[in-house]
């Protein structure tokens, strides 16, 4: 049974999922085990609370396969999902440990760029350095082995450490936390620097992501 035709106004991802798990007699616990995630992560997406990023993780994929939906159901909710700012900055601690791995002499100078000039462009540097370890995590998620041990040393479930993961993978230069930070970036960066006068990021990565150099590109 597909999911019967969206009108011609888009709705929100919640809206669909609720109207969805209805028609083909399911619960937010049959939704959630599909996706290998806490109910409480279905829950916040049907009360519109956490937007997914389709690109970043196997959610929109795992979702559609189970609500049975179109192949685009889902990205043409898009339009209607609240977007959070692109400009909202880091905090501090974020800033602080971020710093402690870039070069030394580009780091005092961000520092006083950041004093002078505000929070714009160490903002969106952060957001490049975020693509380059989310691209990283994002592999994580299909290593279900490297999950499961990891729930199993941390005392906890597999749906929960895969949430874990999610919740990095959805993180922005705004909502990036110092834990995010210690237990997913600085892992897999070992070092960055930028050339301020072109904005080319140079990021060299960890002995675990077998060091390759990767160019996160200019500024946009």
């Amino acid at each position: 049974m597909r999911s019967s035709p969206l009108t011609t106004s888009p709705v929100k991802i919640g809206e669909l999922v609720r109207r969805r798990l209805r028609e083909i007699k399911s619960s937010t616990d049959d939704l959630a085990e599909a996706l290998e995630l806490p109910p409480s992560y279905v829950e916040d997406v049907i009360a519109g609370s956490r937007p997914i990023a389709p690109e970043r993780s196997d959610v929109y994929r795992r979702m559609t396969s189970f609500l049975r939906l179109g192949r685009n159901d889902l990205r043409n909710c898009l339009p209607c999902e609240r977007i959070a700012p692109r400009n909202s900055g880091p905090g501090a601690e974020v800033r602080r440990m971020l710093l402690t791995l870039c070069e030394p002499t580009t780091a005092d100078q961000l520092d006083r760029r950041h004093v002078q000039h505000g929070a714009a462009e160490f903002t969106d540097i952060v957001r490049r350095l975020l693509d380059v370890a989310q691209g990283a995590v994002r592999r994580v998620l299909d290593d279900h082995v490297h999950l499961r041990l990891a729930a199993m040393e941390r005392r906890t479930s597999y749906p929960m450490i895969r949430l874990r993961v999610l919740d990095f993978l959805d993180a922005t230069p705004g909502t990036v936390t110092p834990d995010d930070i210690t237990e997913f970036l600085a892992p897999r960066i070992a070092r960055w620097d930028v050339e301020l006068s072109t904005g080319v990021l140079k990021v060299v990565m960890s002995n675990s992501e077998r060091r390759r150099p990767s160019a996160a590109g200019r500024r946009e």
